[in-house]
């Protein structure tokens, strides 16, 4: 039971748990990454097996979110956590000893569902910890930091683990970070509730999750089924009315998950696309990212990892020089500021051939890891500068689950891409090779569509081996055109978005009044 020690103390340890869940969650979403070959050789697994790797943990994150905070307003948020601690150690344990990657990804999900709970409760805690606007405004700022730190350190460390001790250590590492937090909650935090909690939508919640899985699964299935097939075609259909039937929903509730009316608010509206802007491009490009350094250019997880350093660091800094220059530069020019680096960081990003190093990516990660820490400081503070008092932990629910929702639409959709490029060219060069006949033609395509780039030739029979320097080349070729379509696509997505956010934003600024909130938006 938590004891009711002095408040200062009692709100600081509470913002140390609070910080110490979302950076794993964080640091769970990203660590996959330089893991990602290693399960893909162990497991057997095709490219789509391990998109879901990663959104099989987004998905129920992005869909229970929400719930999970109303719930925690009704029976307390504390209880909530330690449950959803609990849960999510388990089920990190349970990953680490899966021996498919049908296994893998089900436990993801609960990991994900656990995720949801933690998440949902979290900003919620703060506020009850922090009553106070301005220190309020700080707390939020640092679980936001905590946040980026979590997402930038998971390739560096998860290439060291897995190097060290194999996948299964990503999902170990959860319980000592689990662990200390959970003792935190135990002990220090102290229960709170909303006086005037609503209801858990449960429909809402049903039909959002639904049309996410329905979307999520077009876009990661899509080039091994077809996109024309019956399957594709009836879940795109599925997830088109699942969602217009959430809006329909949401907006008809007395008691909604969702208030869509506050997309309504132009500001509000800006901030939730930046959100998703940023995940969508940059957090979900860095899986691609890792499987081509290990794959393509045949880099160690440790070695994959220490390249994405400039990353890691630049996320790092960025965190708390948004902070600090929160106080001189509005919401209204940081926001789109921090999409627009990433836009142009993605941009450096691209221009990727089979003879392209590490050290083409530097600069671009860079700039993009400093617009992206900038973003996670910022968006869950700025976008309470848009809504009413009442309307703050929605608000701020919103934009978790935008992340997520990014992260989904992301991690699919960039993956298509990356497999139909890398296949298309696969099948281009290795068809012009007649020797090497129908069956390892198909074999190789698959592979190097999948990502798999130079494993590919670690399971060629003996007789082909004087194929080795021409099919490496070709697998150079294929993972190159692959990461150039993702990077292209998330590029293309980061530039549009800054426009939107940038005029959005403004519209917003100009519209809400000034002593909202301690800090302007204009």
């Amino acid at each position: 039971m938590a004891t009711g020690g002095h408040p200062e103390r009692g709100a600081r340890l509470t913002l140390a748990a609070v910080c110490l869940a979302v950076f794993m969650l964080l640091l769970d979403m990203t660590i996959v990454a330089a893991a990602l070959a290693d399960i893909q050789a162990s497991l057997d697994a095709r490219l789509s097996g391990l998109q879901w790797v990663v959104d099989a943990y987004a998905l129920p994150m992005a869909g229970l979110l929400l719930s999970a905070a109303t719930l925690g307003d009704r029976i307390g948020r504390r209880r909530l956590y330690l449950g959803g601690m609990i849960v999510f150690l388990f089920a990190s344990a349970g990953c680490a000893l899966a021996r498919s990657i049908a296994f893998l990804n089900g436990l993801r999900a609960v990991q994900g569902a656990a995720g949801a709970v933690l998440l949902g409760v979290s900003l919620p805690m703060i506020a009850a910890a922090f009553p106070e606007p301005r220190r309020r405004s700080v707390a939020i700022a640092l679980y936001g930091a905590m946040m980026g730190a979590g997402g930038a350190v998971g390739p560096l460390l998860g290439g060291a683990l897995v190097t060290a001790y194999g996948w299964p250590s990503i999902f170990l590492i959860n319980l000592p970070i689990g662990i200390v937090a959970l003792a935190i909650a135990v002990f220090a935090v102290t229960e709170s509730v909303a006086p005037q909690a609503r209801p858990v939508d449960i429909h809402g919640t049903v039909v959002l999750t639904a049309g996410l899985f329905a979307g999520v699964y077009v876009l990661i299935e899509g080039n091994r089924y077809g996109w024309g097939s019956p399957r594709m075609l009836a879940l795109s259909v599925v997830c088109l009315v699942a969602l217009l039937v959430f809006v329909r929903h949401e907006t008809r509730s007395t008691a909604p998950l969702l208030d869509v009316r506050m997309l309504a608010n132009a500001g509000f509206a800006g901030v939730c696309l930046a959100a998703f802007a940023a995940t969508g491009t940059l957090i979900a490009s860095t899986n691609y990212l890792a499987l081509y350094f290990m794959n393509t250019l045949g880099y160690s997880p440790f070695d994959a990892g220490l390249r994405a350093l400039p990353l890691t660091v630049a996320i790092v800094v960025g965190a708390p020089a948004a902070m600090l220059g929160a106080r001189w530069v509005p919401a209204v020019v940081a926001i789109p500021g921090g999409v627009a680096l990433i836009a142009v960081g993605m941009w450096m990003m691209t221009g990727v051939t089979a003879a392209t190093g590490w050290t083409h990516f530097v600069a671009g990660s860079v700039v993009a890891g400093l617009g992206l820490g900038g973003l996670s400081a910022l968006t869950s503070d700025a976008a309470l500068r848009f809504v009413s008092v009442p309307d703050a932990g929605m608000a701020t629910g919103t934009v978790s689950t935008v992340r997520q929702i990014g992260i989904l639409a992301g991690v699919a959709g960039l993956g298509a891409l990356f497999s139909r490029a890398a296949g298309d060219i696969a099948a281009a060069r290795l068809s012009a090779l007649p020797a090497l006949g129908a069956e390892p033609t198909r074999l190789l395509t698959d592979g190097l569509g999948a990502g798999a780039g130079l494993r590919v030739l670690d399971v060629l029979p003996v007789e082909m081996r004087p194929m080795v320097p021409t099919l490496a080349t070709i697998a150079r070729e294929a993972g190159a055109a692959g990461m150039q379509a993702a990077l292209v696509a998330a590029a293309v997505v980061a530039t549009g978005a800054t426009a939107a956010v940038a005029m959005l934003v403004g519209t917003g600024a100009r519209r809400t009044p000034r002593d909202r909130t301690p800090m302007s938006v204009d």
